[in-house]
């Protein structure tokens, strides 16, 4: 690739995952402020830190994980690379670099979106309006996507967006798993009580999954169930299956359609990748254990980033997203 081909990929790539990290935060932010109001509430806002591994960062700047501190590091803190203002600030950053690539339209709803999300203060951050807040921040990123989606010309940035996407969205769904299966487990007397049953549901909600896991069980809920749709659907566009089929499919038709030859280590990767979702069943990850999967497919999730880096932009792709893959 040319070298500014190899830039505005790159930035393609990291627009896509900034937007997407915002949408998942505010996905995530908005579910847990509707089941923490139990015994068990402080515990609940703690696990958003443990998710996203800012348990040093965040205890430097906070005694402790009470609601209004975690929602504050996570909505509103400049200085915290995972918070939605700083992956909205990233985004348009990106953006700023892409504007012969893309439209006056896109353009335009990130800097009106940053600059709203850079007016807000902690009072407009309260728990009594979070609610409301994070459905305002969603339905902005699902704004830009549908404004990309229907303006974006089909070249190799295109296909760089998708990546970003996808990667990103894949990583935050083995975390959202993660940390409910083990931060918040239940004793076995819990296993199945209302307070279990209403974080699995909170953990479909947070994965934008509730209804779509309904038509597949329309009774009945289990963690083996909700992890099983979770990794394994091939129908729900947020399950890790058919996340790791589109990156390896987007990959295939990038070097295709454009005679790219490298990215051979990402196609391996993700062989792998596919192989072992499409031989092992819940039952056999739960059996082998949850967390030493979820983790062996973060780690792939980032060497197939790295190998992406080193393939088509000349370097580790790293830029400020040492928090998360």
């Amino acid at each position: 690739m040319a070298r500014l081909l190899a830039r505005f990929a790159e930035d393609m790539f990291w627009l896509a995952r900034y937007m997407e990290r915002a949408e998942n935060l505010a996905r995530i932010l908005d579910v847990n402020e509707t089941f923490s109001r139990d015994a068990r509430g402080s515990q609940n806002w703690l696990s958003i830190v443990h998710l996203h591994a800012d348990a040093e960062a965040f205890f430097k700047k906070h005694q402790a994980a009470t609601a209004n501190n975690v929602i504050h590091y996570y909505m509103l803190d400049p200085e915290n690379h995972s918070s939605i203002h700083a992956s909205v600030k990233a985004a348009r950053e990106n953006a700023r670099t892409l504007r012969p690539l893309i439209s006056t339209e896109l353009w335009t709803q990130l800097n009106m979106y940053y600059s709203w999300v850079r007016s807000l203060t902690p009072a407009d951050a309260g728990r009594a309006d979070l609610s409301r807040l994070c459905s305002k921040i969603k339905e902005a990123c699902q704004t830009h996507t549908g404004i990309l989606e229907g303006t974006l010309y089909r070249d190799e940035g295109w296909y760089f967006y998708q990546l970003g996407k996808l990667i990103e969205r894949a990583d935050q769904t083995t975390r959202l798993l993660d940390i409910k299966y083990h931060m918040l487990l239940p004793t076995a007397a819990e296993v199945g009580s209302p307070l279990d049953v209403s974080q699995w549901n909170a953990l479909l909600r947070s994965a934008a999954g509730y209804h779509a896991f309904r038509r597949v069980q329309p009774r009945g809920m289990s963690p083996a169930s909700v992890a099983g749709f979770l990794i394994f659907n091939n129908a729900f566009p947020r399950s890790l299956a058919v996340g790791v089929a589109a990156i390896d499919e987007i990959v295939i038709r990038l070097r295709q359609r454009y005679g790219l030859r490298t990215g051979n280590r990402t196609l391996e990767i993700l062989d792998g990748l596919r192989g072992t979702l499409a031989n092992r069943s819940i039952e056999m990850v739960l059996g082998g254990g949850l967390h030493e999967f979820l983790d062996w497919v973060q780690l792939q999730l980032i060497a197939i980033t790295d190998d992406l880096g080193r393939s088509f932009f000349g370097h580790l792709a790293v830029q400020e997203q040492s928090q998360v893959a």
